[in-house]
C-alpha cells in the first residue's frame, strides 16, 4: 500500500551557485559518502531528499544527514534512512522506498514512492 509520494526538480547551475555561496551547505545537506559526487549527482540526490521529505509530509526537525542515497549492486538508487528520517518513516509505517532519479542538461529530478 502506498503511504506517500514525492517529486522534486532542481536547476543544477542554480544549485551549484548556492553551494558556492554557502560553503557549509554541502555539509548540511549531504552525508560524508555523498559530498564528493559530481554536481549533477548532488543535485539529483538533493531532489531525492526533498521528494522523501514530501512523501513523509515534511516532518518538523528532519535532518538531511539522516538520509543517504546509495546505489545498490546493480547501480539502482536506494534510500537509506537513519535518525529523524527513519523515525518519521516508522511513524508512517513505511517499510520500503522506491526511488527514481534523473538528470539531463541543467535539470535534475527525483520521484519517490513510500510503501507500507
Amino acid at each position: 500500500m502506498i503511504a506517500g509520494i514525492g517529486v522534486d526538480i532542481v536547476d543544477v547551475p542554480r544549485f551549484g551557485r548556492q553551494l558556492e555561496k554557502t560553503p557549509r551547505l554541502k555539509e548540511r545537506l549531504f552525508t560524508l559518502e555523498e559530498r564528493n559526487l559530481p554536481l549533477r549527482s548532488l543535485a539529483a540526490r538533493f531532489a531525492a531528499k526533498e521528494a522523501i521529505a514530501k512523501a513523509l509530509g515534511a516532518p518538523v526537525g528532519m535532518n538531511w544527514q539522516d538520509c543517504t542515497i546509495r546505489k545498490d549492486e546493480a547501480g539502482d538508487p536506494q534510500v537509506h534512512n537513519t535518525g529523524s528520517v527513519a523515525a518519521a518513516s516508522e511513524q508512517r509505517g513505511i517499510k520500503s522506498w522506491h526511488l527514481s532519479m534523473s538528470h539531463d542538461g541543467d535539470m535534475a529530478i527525483a520521484m519517490v514512492v513510500a510503501e507500507r
